[in-house]
């Protein structure tokens, strides 16, 4: 069966040929000069030497370049290895060699990263060029052939290579561009995600495409530049994460302009405060649908959807084709379902879980117990079937043997005026295993000392639950897809 991602593009270029794919800096290029441009550039790497079933690194910026090399890998019947742009030569070098790619394709300000890294592993840097002839056809693909090899950002040790497959990825686009937003050629995605995170490919990149969509990028985020395109560009779907989200709110409050066009938002990557959220949605007069996965579930499990309903605070329900469950966390041998109501490990199944760890069976086997992905997130799911995710398994704070989950707590945090961001982490302690620890940044122009806050919190939260520590910081350490670095946090709190 012929299946790859790239007839996503192939697809839309055929049947809307002279809507606009994607827009960069004001210039606008059409589905068939995007098409013709992928298929020129996978003959340029054809040309170079790459064969079906080669990895080819991609180490590029949100521009156009990105779904050029993204999908002429594809077309070339290779398998991409998108690159974390943050990422130091010795890091790049290191994905190169593990998954064993025969080129990286780079440019603009990440070119000189790309080079060194290259040089280390022995493997050229090639240009984005579109002027050879271009190949008629992409190559054949099967269902389960590996289209991309994402890798996670690793807490402990050296990253992961998530195998997704073809099937993965374009049963992904297809449901979030259908079923969850009911995207049509009308509308205009801002793509200001990274487009080597998951959520930024399959979310925003993969599924506008797939839909005829217009797909706006903008390289680097700012709530001021974001409020800007969503006017100017007639931007109606927002894809961010919660901290893009604070600083489009923050940005609202000093500009009245407004988007007009906006008629949804989608949140992921983070748990969205409800009180965040809530100042969004006054703000932009729209609502906000969150939705939740990983790199290893392509990554879309859950969302908030029209067909089954919103309830802010949650993820709501599985996806088509895609199950969810509560498995007893301490039990790693074997899934054991919980009921209703009970916390537990988060389990998903479906077309969505990944094809295993590149050369890594033993975290594969961990990972995948009885046919179902353990996330390594302790969620809830209520009587109405609407899940709920407390926190990370391994972000729980145990304080005094009681258990405190942090979200929980940030979740009260976020309510006072003076409040724009906050973290909650366990501190080591001698008397009770963990104190709770609070990481706050102030509002612009806001007042209140860590006292004042604990105070606050102890009015609202359990005597085990509300934070003894509050360390007021000017920002707090994220990664690239807007994620609280909480390791890095810990260091900067301790």
């Amino acid at each position: 069966m012929q299946l790859s991602v790239a007839t996503i593009l192939q697809d839309s270029a055929t049947r809307h040929p002279d809507r606009t794919a994607v827009v960069e800096d004001g210039d606008r290029i059409s589905y068939r000069e995007l098409w013709q441009e992928v298929l020129g550039f996978a003959a340029e790497l054809r040309a170079r030497g790459v064969r079906p079933g080669d990895r080819v690194a991609v180490l590029l910026p949100n521009t156009a370049d990105f779904p050029r090399a993204y999908y002429a890998v594809l077309v070339a019947g290779g398998t991409v290895v998108p690159v974390h742009a943050l990422l130091v030569a010795d890091e790049v070098a290191y994905v190169l060699r593990h998954s064993g790619c025969a080129a990286v394709v780079s440019g603009g300000p990440l070119r000189p990263v790309a080079e060194e890294a290259a040089a280390a592993v022995g493997i050229d840097v090639l240009d984005v060029r579109t002027d050879r002839a271009p190949l008629p056809l992409p190559e054949p693909r099967r269902p389960d052939d590996i289209a991309a090899i994402l890798y996670t950002s690793g807490t402990t040790g050296r990253p992961k290579g998530a195998q997704l497959t073809h099937l993965n990825l374009t049963m992904n686009a297809a449901v979030c561009a259908q079923d969850l937003l009911g995207l049509t050629p009308d509308d205009v995605v801002l793509g200001c995600l990274p487009l080597f995170h998951s959520y930024g490919q399959s979310c925003a990149m993969n599924a506008a495409l797939r839909a005829a969509a217009t797909l706006v990028l903008t390289p680097r985020f700012t709530g001021p530049g974001a409020l800007r395109l969503l006017a100017e560009e007639e931007v109606t779907v927002f894809m961010g994460v919660p901290t893009m989200y604070h600083a489009l709110t923050e940005a609202a409050a000093a500009e009245p302009r407004r988007p007009a066009a906006l008629r949804v938002a989608v949140s992921g990557g983070a748990a969205l405060p409800v009180a965040l959220l809530e100042r969004f949605e006054a703000a932009f007069d729209t609502v906000i649908l969150e939705g939740y996965g990983l790199t290893e579930t392509s990554p879309v499990a859950t969302f908030n959807q029209h067909a089954t309903g919103r309830r802010p605070g949650t993820v709501g329900h599985p996806v088509w084709g895609v199950e969810a469950g509560i498995a007893d966390a301490a039990d790693d041998k074997r899934i054991a379902l919980l009921p209703d109501g009970s916390t537990g490990e988060v389990v998903l199944r479906g077309h969505n879980i990944f094809a295993g760890y590149l050369d890594d069976p033993d975290a594969t086997a961990a990972a995948v117990v009885d046919g179902w992905f353990r996330t390594g997130d302790l969620g809830v799911r209520d009587p109405d079937g609407f899940l709920r995710i407390v926190d990370r398994k391994k972000d729980l704070i145990i304080r005094g043997g009681f258990n405190v989950y942090p979200r929980e707590v940030e979740e009260v945090l976020a309510r006072h005026p003076a409040i724009a961001q906050v973290s909650v982490i366990g501190l080591p302690d001698e008397s009770r295993g963990e104190e709770i620890c609070a990481a706050v940044v102030l509002r612009q122009g806001a007042a209140a000392t860590p006292g004042d806050l604990a105070d606050w919190a102890r009015e609202r939260l359990g005597k085990h639950k509300y934070p003894r520590i509050v360390r007021l910081l000017d920002d707090l350490p994220l990664g690239p897809s807007g994620k609280v670095l909480k390791r890095e946090l810990r260091e900067a709190c301790a």
